[in-house]
């Protein structure tokens, strides 16, 4: 079995540290990828954590994995020794199920095969980026475009399609408008790709402390929810609004500013229940709503996209050994906008 390096918890109480493990044998239609570059999600803190629950030890984290071919099976048709690729949340699917067979393998019945803290159908466990390469089948493998710089398109595996997915969805373009709940990780990448989708885009922060980033990264405007005018002065505005922050929240405020038929769309997961009164939706028929990464299809779409529209994550590259640092940080809030590993670092 092939040997692979990485940095693995050990528990839900260790911090990362270097980790050995093996690597399946490639199969006929599977490609060989050197990892250059993986985007640090705050899911890989809950996960390695275990603030979820269910977390297998031990857990090399990263699914939004940037990297180049090195070998490819006998079968392998879409990919070639040399191409950029990426990796993202998932590395297979029962391909069977309704929702396979519609192109939405993302939302499997039987569950998707998570590129780490999950099995393989045999049930080995999956390891993920924080590693010098992996090897995935060519179905679930994601073709960069040659404009974007690897470091920088890493995070699109995950926060990139994260927020494409509802836009798409529920339709952002020209003519709606559309509001972006926090400005992170997720939230920079949603008012980029809202931007680019030709919609009208509103950041709703706490404080005003990044209003000049968020003109910067294309919003057309930006307001403080602190402030008691700003649900009032929005009242009734937004064709769509997308939750990217993990913390509970009431939801009153903003189905308030939402159109008649709009929707509230969540992507973070606190750990604690927000608040909702029923009367929120009830009035102007409002819809409050969730959504999970996106197809390998979707996925694919969202790069060409961004490959179209020149877009990437706002990064701050970090080496394996400060990946620990790299949370804490994290959680302070303290990056603009994606903490991305460079992995040369871990020969080091």
């Amino acid at each position: 079995m092939p040997q692979a390096s990485g940095y693995a918890a050990q528990s839900a109480k260790a911090p990362l540290a270097p980790f050995s493990f093996e690597r399946r044998e490639p199969r006929e239609h599977d490609v060989n990828i050197e990892i250059k570059f993986c985007g640090i999600c705050h899911s890989d803190i809950h996960q390695a954590r275990d603030e979820w629950g269910g977390s297998i030890f031990p857990m090399v984290p990263g699914h939004e994995i940037a990297g180049i071919v090195t070998s490819v099976g006998s079968g392998v048709t879409k990919f070639k020794v040399g191409d950029k690729v990426g990796v993202g949340c998932f590395v297979d699917s029962c391909r069977q199920c309704a929702e396979c067979v519609k192109g939405e393998d993302n939302y499997c019945l039987v569950g998707m095969n998570a590129t780490y803290n999950g099995r393989e159908k045999d049930g080995t466990p999956t390891y993920g980026g924080y590693s010098d390469h992996i090897v995935v089948d060519e179905n679930y493998v994601l073709s960069i475009p040659d404009n974007l710089p690897l470091d920088a398109a890493a995070p699109l595996l995950c926060a990139g399609i994260t927020l494409y997915s509802p836009l798409k969805h529920w339709n952002a373009g020209p003519g709606k408008k559309v509001g972006i709940v926090g400005l992170g990780g997720l939230g920079h990448m949603g008012v980029k790709l809202s931007h680019a989708l030709g919609a009208q885009t509103v950041v709703l922060s706490q404080s005003m402390k990044k209003a000049d980033d968020a003109k910067r990264l294309g919003a057309d405007e930006f307001y403080a929810m602190s402030d008691p005018e700003t649900a009032k002065k929005l009242a009734g505005s937004f064709d769509l609004i997308i939750s990217t922050v993990g913390v509970a929240m009431d939801f009153g405020p903003y189905l308030a500013m939402l159109k008649k038929d709009g929707a509230m769309v969540l992507v973070g997961a606190p750990e604690d229940s927000s608040t909702l009164n029923s009367f929120s939706l009830i009035v102007g028929r409002k819809s409050l709503a969730g959504s999970m990464i996106g197809s390998i299809k979707e996925t694919q779409e969202m790069l060409d996209f961004c490959g179209e529209k020149n877009i990437v994550s706002d990064i701050e590259i970090t080496p394996i050994d400060k990946v620990n640092e790299a949370y804490e940080r994290m959680l302070k809030s303290d990056v603009r906008y994606r903490f991305v590993i460079d992995l040369s670092t871990l020969k080091a």
